[in-house]
Parts: C-alpha cells; structure tokens; sequence
C-alpha cells in the first residue's frame, strides 16, 4: 500500500485586535483571512458574540471563546494600534500577554512610528527632571523612555511588522523555522 506523506496542517493564527469594533469588522476579516490563506496559515477569528449561545454571560462566553482560540492557535498576529488613546486596545495586549505566557509567538503590526516617550511628550506636557527622567507634568509620573515604540513588555516580547500582510508573512517564517528546528533541521 502506497502511502503518502501526510500533509501538514496549515499554522493557525489567532487574529487579534480592536478589529472586531469596526463597522465593516465582516469586510476586513474577510480580507484577513485571505491573507492568511495567502500566506499559508489559517484564520482563527475572535468571538464577537454570535456564537452558539451557552448559560454564561455574553461577556464571559466571549471571553472563553476567545481564550480557547487562543490556546489552540500555532500563532497570534495582533493590531496593535493606538485606541481610544495613546496605547493599544487593553483586550489586545491582555491576549498577546496571555499568548507569550503560553509560549505562542506574537507579530503585531499598527505600532505607531516613533517613540512611546515621542508619543507621550505630543499628546501630554512633559518635562525632563533633574535626574534625566522625563515626567508628566503636574502628576510627576514618569513616562517610559527607552526609544521603543511600545511600552518594553510588549516591544522586548514580540516581532513588529508594518502591516497585516507583512505580519502574516513574518508569522509563516518565524512558524517555518520553528518546525524545522522541532524536526532537527535548523
């Protein structure tokens, strides 16, 4: 009996982000989910409430829904653009934390250019004190600055990529070498 190599199923990619608040939310995964087809991986999309209904709270089936795409995804791709202010969506970060958490690798993609501190010097007044630390002005509160775009735990966490589509190819690389190193070619 011939048998055939077995082929490999396709990476899933839990895509995540505020995405699911935008007026054409069905439009624009549907165009996420072509990319990931185009790039070889598979869309795990995040609950938004249509789901079988079960006894829990809306709020918390949500939440389980999501958490169990999650953990059976190979990989998270995250928008991680400002909303509703100058940092990501809170959803978004607690799933790439979550992610990291479980050893799943992260693309993010939506990181504003520039600075946290830039960002934060723009939208805020900020002054440097004595000791060289940059503060907001009238509450003191320091404001990170070490040049990286995002707050350190999530930029020393994850790769960043200027779009979804180059998220997704950089998600199918990092996935690829992954698998060669699990299977002994690195």
């Amino acid at each position: 009996m011939d048998k055939s190599p077995e082929i490999p199923a396709r990476p899933r990619i839990y895509l995540a982000g505020p995405d699911v608040f935008r007026p054409d939310a069905r439009d624009h995964f549907i165009r996420l989910t072509a990319a990931c087809d185009a790039a070889g991986l598979a869309a795990l999309l995040p609950a938004d409430g249509n789901e079988e209904q079960t006894p829990d709270a809306p709020e918390m089936q949500i939440y389980k829904a999501n958490m169990q795409r999650l953990r059976s995804a190979d990989g998270v791709v995250a928008n991680l653009q400002c909303f509703r202010g100058m940092e990501p969506d809170s959803g978004t970060v607690f799933e790439v934390g979550a992610a990291i958490a479980l050893g799943i690798p992260v693309v993010a993609y939506g990181v504003p250019e520039g600075s946290y501190a830039d960002r934060a010097r723009a939208a805020l007044q900020c002054e440097v004190d004595a000791n060289d630390v940059l503060r907001e002005s009238g509450t003191g509160i320091a404001v990170e600055d070490f040049g990286q775009p995002l707050n350190l735990m999530l930029a020393c966490s994850i790769h960043i990529a200027p779009t979804p589509e180059a998220a997704l190819k950089k998600m199918a690389a990092l996935l690829a070498v992954r698998h060669a190193t699990e299977a002994g070619n690195p």
